[in-house]
């Protein structure tokens, strides 16, 4: 199929809001599954951070060393992705307003849709099986692949150009709702498009000139992402 413009989503706060505290749980249990170290997010400003430096800061904050970190981060990883595997509840009722009707337009005008977001693969791809939009996306590059958001979003420009044909010359837009999002479009010269459906005050955002910045995505446009 030839696509005619690529889009790449995050998912909380954009996709998803208010999906309650078991990701948070997963990491905390991840960790004391490995280590039996009991650790917090508190303290911790997750929005936009991918949950490998997540778990890396509860795990210095919780006095452990960066040999021992590094040694124990993948195992820790697979506990919490099994973690809420099993606890992930029924998140329907929390998708972000005008999220299904607009990804039902976008796939309609041939859009190409993936992700770019900080959750470890299975927790996003469960997030989004359980809010009914995991069948929307075909691809993803997610927390553990990488070491920034930036980099990310180049691996999932990549996948799509070599396996799914976006053309070279196709818009690519990247959405999502906390300052690192705008930062991985810049950073990859594509268009970023920020929404006030996250935790982030919209005047960070505003200040960080994205190309759109939405309300919430009932505000976006199909001309906003080339389609």
């Amino acid at each position: 199929m030839d696509y005619r413009a690529l889009v790449l989503f995050d998912i909380d706060g954009t996709l998803v809001r208010r999906a309650g505290p078991h990701h948070r749980e997963a990491l905390v249990h991840g960790i004391r599954k490995v280590t039996g170290l009991n650790t917090t997010t508190e303290g911790i400003p997750v929005q936009g951070m991918l949950d490998p430096d997540i778990l890396t800061l509860m795990l210095r904050h919780a006095g452990a060393k960066a040999a021992g970190i590094r040694e124990t981060l993948p195992a820790i990883q697979s506990a919490a992705e099994r973690y809420y595997l099993r606890v992930c509840p029924e998140l329907r009722d929390k998708q972000c307003p005008g999220v299904e009707p607009l990804l039902q337009r976008l796939t309609g005008r041939g859009v190409l849709l993936g992700l770019v977001t900080g959750n470890l693969t299975h927790i996003g791809w469960r997030k989004l099986q359980r809010a009914g939009l995991r069948d929307y996306f075909r691809f993803g590059a997610f927390g553990e692949m990488a070491r920034t958001r930036t980099s990310l979003a180049r691996m999932a420009i990549r996948e799509a150009r070599s396996r799914h044909g976006i053309a070279q010359d196709a818009p690519i837009s990247l959405i999502g709702d906390a300052p690192p999002d705008i930062l991985a479009a810049r950073g990859n010269r594509i268009r970023s498009i920020s929404v006030k459906t996250g935790i982030t005050p919209p005047g960070e955002l505003a200040a960080l000139q994205p190309d759109y910045l939405l309300s919430d995505l009932r505000d976006l446009r199909l001309r906003m992402v080339g389609a």
